[in-house]
């Protein structure tokens, strides 16, 4: 019965002391002290309470004392507190400070919280980075279709990678330049003969500036021929002239058919009145053989006059159209 007291005893014991190291971080303060970073145990014990990670902080500390670099405490953590990343930004000044490049803390910091990730810019500074562009095409001024592709090298320029465009902005202009140059070109072969002139004339145009990089070279990986786009455009222009010459065609046919049907229904009408005036004339030659004013002789020398002047018109017209 005894036995299970003690346990509980050192259980207890065990806590309080896992309290007690948490709240009072001796070993990080000794830690701190033989690394040459003077921090008092009781700032460790406030930055508990205003919620920052001490071991953060300490390691920030002691990573820029190795490497000759003043840190400051309350700075480093108004950064953490800011939603800022103090392990990278205090990687990135020490990487600077290395390679010779002009890197101040407050620089460091509004970097990282602008989004931008402070220690690839600082490597990219080191190394250069190299951008293949997606194909660009375009069309020499002999009609002929290109399709290039560019690899662009940069490299981050510190400072302007607060405010500064990204990589999408620069392949943008670095595609306007390549349409542009192939645009200029007198034929497509002077292009496949001298791809180095798309670089030298995009390189003239100064397409880094306002960007968060430094263009340092643009090369032509691959040039293809496209489609010979003003033959196409030729071809499409004589289809749409052919179809605009079919259709005035058949809009004159369509008038010569209109005005045939008028003509044929004005010659009816004509044929219906001399057919009209025909069934007059017996009726006419009644009435006056009825008053006296014709008589038998003169129908007689009537008839006759017709019958003759129809023999002339047989005589004269040709055998073809006799009816």
């Amino acid at each position: 019965m005894e036995f299970w007291p003690l346990v509980g005893i050192i259980v207890g014991v065990f806590i309080l002391l896992y309290l007690f190291l948490y709240l009072i971080p001796i070993g990080l303060w000794f830690q701190a002290l033989v690394s040459g970073v003077r921090i008092s145990l009781l700032q460790l014990i406030f930055m508990r309470w205003r919620k920052v990670p001490p071991r953060i902080i300490v390691n920030a500390m002691i990573e820029g004392k190795k490497a000759g670099i003043e840190l400051f405490r309350d700075l480093l953590e108004a950064h953490y507190l800011a939603g800022g990343r103090v392990p990278d930004v205090v990687h990135a000044l020490v990487s600077a400070d290395k390679a010779n490049i002009d890197l101040s803390f407050t620089m460091a910091t509004a970097i990282d919280l602008a989004g931008r990730d402070v220690l690839e810019a600082v490597q990219m500074s080191v190394n250069p980075k190299v951008i293949d562009t997606p194909p660009v095409t375009a069309v020499a001024k002999d009609g002929i279709q290109l399709i290039c592709k560019a690899r662009v090298t940069v490299r981050a320029n510190i400072k302007q990678l607060v405010g500064g465009a990204g990589e999408d902005t620069v392949l943008a202009r670095v595609g306007e330049g390549c349409v542009s140059s192939i645009g200029s070109a007198a034929s497509h072969k002077a292009v496949l003969e001298n791809p180095d002139s798309i670089s030298r004339v995009v390189l003239e145009k100064g397409l880094d500036s306002g960007t968060a990089f430094e263009i340092l070279s643009i090369d032509i990986a691959d040039i293809d021929i496209g489609k010979n786009i003003g033959a196409v455009l030729q071809m499409d222009q004589a289809n749409a002239d052919k179809n605009i010459a079919q259709a005035k065609a058949e809009e004159r046919r369509a008038m010569a058919v209109a005005l045939e049907q008028e003509m044929k229904a004005k010659a009816q009408e004509a044929r219906a009145k001399v057919i009209e005036a025909e069934v007059e004339i017996p009726l006419a030659m009644a009435e006056a053989f009825r008053q006296g004013n014709l008589g038998v002789m003169d129908y007689y020398k009537f008839k006759n006059i017709d019958a003759d002047t129809k023999m002339r018109d047989s005589i004269s017209k040709p055998k073809g159209n006799k009816k």
